[in-house]
């Protein structure tokens, strides 16, 4: 299987003592690795990979046994040789001193499993469960097992995640681990792959080390490059790193480049393996299109596994891994505090400002805190931090998803990241941010620039869809500061939960409401009434509506309500709220109706009766121009407010007494009012 090798990829074939040129293309410097490493048990405990993924994905009845086969040679080189494969301790994980491996080809993950077994963590016997509602072996690798540090099979994002470990290790930690990734060559046609090697370039992370298994075969039809490794090459050398060109099965070649890996040199290594779906399996199998995504059963099966077996020399061949000197599990999370604030109320401060300065507040008082930012920490004001904490700032340009896949490997080190950029280009990264629910990951979301309410930039800057996919998102926690001390206390809180949290800040400065003393609690809401008259509506706003909603209280009777947990929303003090005021609702936000603080409100409360929930809410595409000039064009302004108060506090509807009934009305459209009934078990 050997292959052509680029000359400036590896070292130049040579001729022999004899004059004669090397019949295995291995040049003689690499040839020596058959005297210094054991290729032979290498090669046997290969092949058990394959019969274990081989039998795994039987057991399953599903699986990519082919897929696995493709790495099997990588696989053994990276846990078993202990010259040049990876440094860990095969009973402790949990080691921080460990060398790290994404496989990012998720799908490949029974030969994973098999490995942890070989290595003596999984009980062998327990890889017949694969894909098992009872086994934490799934189909495709998350961190319910204590060897995983990010879930991956959303392909393109393990390398993002990688080069966040590899950062965090070499500059935060100052750790000598290694982090490896193995890609399949079809995910490399995914942008976040290069702008992690991009970043990996920039960052000099020589700990980093990719895999590029280039099998050729995609689900459907050959991966772009077939088996152009040289293409492969010139890219991957475009973007910064050293790279080789290897044959994938020869373990000569793995090692050899592997060896190479481990000489500092400033910059990412990426190792480009030529590799074959089904290898060695059977003539009918290796390097055919039609088995991806296909278990081997019965016969079938059978034939590959006698085949597998009699390949293997030794059957009891065996080796270990070197293991770190030291032995440290990832630092436990501390309890993060706020100094004591100074605010007074009344002066005007954008809350974007407020999170810049609450970010070096804690950084000060917990040195794992750290941030990323996509280019933007001037405007969301993270630039304060990045100046204070040098390397526990990590600046990721205008690649949001691949920030989001940085941070997520910063919180597998056990760091709190913080990731910050406008709101609205967070959307860029929401697969990254899906995905790293999967992952557990302690992941802090900052969007600032928020709604309508930035004004001349226009609609393309104005995130209108936040709330709606950062409250899809598994267990996250959304917050709503609408002022300073609001927005302070809201990131200690989120520093303080283990979990994704988004905190939505906005650009223009808004006054100080609340005393530097104000405790706020996620999943509790604030409530303001007038210290005269009888409220008609209960008027929930969040951000700049919240202030336009105090300002229509000078005129009419309601209780305003800063909505400042978003997800989870205050159930029990709405309710309260709806009840002095007649059930009657009206929720005004700088967001899209869909998915924002109306639709947050009546997932809370559309099993009560009694109760009218109004909205208004931006509708349709905004355009430039001046704040005030737009929140009074889209109908969320504290005269819009007045109007909608007066329209709605008379109003008797015989709906009123029908049982378990939710009347949900919502501000006009521009061309008429839409009135829906939402059952109590919506």
């Amino acid at each position: 299987m050997g292959f052509k090798k680029r000359e400036d990829s590896m070292p130049p074939k040579r001729k022999s003592p004899e004059g004669k040129k090397e019949d295995s293309g291995i040049p003689c410097k690499r040839k020596a690795m058959l005297k210094t490493h054991n290729l032979e048990c290498l090669r046997d405990i290969a092949m058990k990979l394959r019969i274990h993924s081989v039998k795994m994905c039987e057991a399953s009845k599903s699986g990519h046994p082919t897929t696995c086969s493709s790495i099997a040679e990588i696989m053994a080189a990276l846990f078993f040789d202990p010259m040049v494969g990876m440094k860990y301790d095969p009973l402790h994980p949990e080691n921080i001193f460990n060398d790290r491996l994404v496989l990012s080809k998720g799908h490949a993950a029974p030969i994973l499993y098999a490995a942890w077994a070989e290595a003596g963590l999984v009980k062998k016997e327990d890889l017949l469960n694969l894909r098992k509602i009872t086994s934490d072996l799934e189909g495709h690798p998350t961190p319910r097992l204590p060897f995983v540090d990010v879930a991956t099979g959303s392909l393109g994002q393990g390398l993002s995640a990688a080069a966040g470990m590899a950062y965090a290790a070499k500059y935060i930690e100052k750790n000598p681990a290694r982090i490896f990734c193995i890609c399949g060559d079809g995910e490399m046609s995914e942008g976040s792959c290069w702008e992690a090697l991009l970043f990996a370039w920039k960052y000099e992370l020589d700990n980093l080390v990719l895999i590029v298994d280039m099998n050729r075969l995609g689900q459907s039809q050959e991966a772009p490059h077939g088996h152009d490794t040289d293409l492969m090459l010139k890219k991957v050398q475009a973007f910064g790193a050293t790279a080789y060109c290897v044959d994938g099965h020869d373990l000569s070649d793995v090692l050899y480049a592997l060896e190479q890996s481990k000489k500092p040199s400033k910059k990412p290594t990426a190792i480009i393996a030529k590799t074959y779906k089904g290898k060695d399996f059977t003539s009918s199998i290796e390097d055919k299109l039609d088995y991806h995504g296909k278990a081997l059963v019965g016969e079938e099966a059978k034939t590959v596994i006698e085949h597998l077996t009699k390949l293997i020399k030794k059957e009891d061949s065996k080796m270990e891994p070197e293991k770190p000197k030291e032995l440290k599990p990832k630092p436990a999370a501390p309890v993060v505090k706020l100094t004591p604030l100074t605010y007074k109320k009344g002066e005007k401060i954008a809350t974007r400002n407020a999170f810049g300065t609450a970010l070096i507040n804690i950084g000060k008082n917990c040195e794992l805190v750290v941030a990323v930012d996509g280019d933007t920490k001037n405007s969301t004001m993270t630039l304060g931090f990045a100046k204070e904490f040098g390397p526990r700032f990590a600046e990721c340009y205008i690649a949001e998803q691949n920030m989001i896949g940085i941070a997520v490997g910063m919180s597998a080190r056990g760091f709190i990241p913080f990731a910050s950029t406008f709101a609205a280009f967070h959307t860029r990264g929401f697969d990254f941010i899906r995905m790293a629910a999967i992952s557990q990951s302690n992941l802090k979301i900052v969007g600032s620039h928020a709604g309508i309410h930035i004004g001349q930039d226009g609609p393309s800057q104005m995130a209108l869809e936040d709330f709606a996919m950062m409250r899809s998102v598994a267990g996250s926690v959304c917050l709503y500061p609408s002022e300073a001390v609001s927005c302070e206390k809201a990131v200690e809180l989120v520093a303080n939960y283990k979990g994704i949290t988004y905190i939505r800040t906005s650009r223009g400065a808004t006054p100080v409401l609340y005393s530097n003393e104000e405790v706020f609690e996620i999943g509790k809401c604030k409530v303001h009434r007038k210290a005269t008259g009888t409220p008609k509506v209960t008027v929930i706003g969040g951000g700049i509506t919240l202030h336009e909603a105090l300002k229509a209280q000078e005129t009419v009777d309601i209780t305003v309500v800063d909505l400042f947990s978003v997800k989870p929303v205050d159930e029990a003090g709405i309710l309260a709220c709806a009840k002095e005021t007649g059930g009657k609702i009206l929720t005004v936000e700088d967001h899209f109706r869909e998915g924002g603080l109306y639709d947050a409100v009546c997932s809370a409360l559309g099993k009560y009766k009694d109760l009218e929930i109004h909205s208004l809410a931006v509708v349709g595409v905004p355009r430039s121009g001046q704040p005030e000039e737009l929140l009074e064009m889209f109908g969320i302004s504290a005269k819009k407010i007045i109007e909608k108060v007066k329209e709605i506090a008379p109003q008797i509807t015989k709906a009123l007494l029908l049982p378990h009934s939710c009347l949900l009305y919502t501000s006009p459209s521009p061309r008429d009012a839409t009135l829906s009934r939402m059952p109590s078990s919506a």
